[in-house]
């Protein structure tokens, strides 16, 4: 396990070898254009975040940092991978999109990722656009 400051160094870590993807910035407008394409979207904020705000229609719960500030990047890509693979693009969303900037850049610098699209502003955004957010019920 990592702790959240060198899962962070790991995840904004350049790496020589790999190909370099697109990690795209968006808005609430293009977050829900590009879900109603299909574009699958993981919420990587912790099973409390989820209960306690709520999350969006149709995104996937899958912690990255847990509320230590722990990461294990290895098995939270083998579960990413059963979502959307490196020739996929996948949508990532937080709290605040500060966690999923440093998530992006790992997916896209370092396993490979061809397209990421980070939601500036994470949920607190959406919410302050009023946009439903359903209670998270659970796995």
């Amino acid at each position: 396990m990592l702790n959240k400051q060198s899962a962070l160094a790991v995840a904004l870590g350049l790496s020589v070898a790999s190909v370099q993807a697109e990690v795209i910035d968006i808005d609430n407008a293009e977050l829900a254009r590009l879900t109603a394409e299909g574009i699958p979207l993981i919420d990587i904020r912790t099973e409390g975040e989820w209960k306690g705000s709520g999350i969006i229609a149709g995104s996937r719960p899958l912690t990255f940092f847990d509320e230590r500030g722990q990461a294990d990047p290895a098995q939270w890509l083998k579960e990413a991978g059963a979502i959307a693979g490196p020739d996929q693009p996948v949508i990532l969303i937080c709290r605040s999109g500060n966690r999923t900037r440093a998530v992006a850049n790992f997916l896209s610098e370092q396993a490979g990722y061809k397209k990421v699209y980070n939601v500036r502003w994470g949920i607190g955004g959406w919410v302050g656009e009023g946009r439903p957010l359903p209670p998270y019920l659970g796995m």
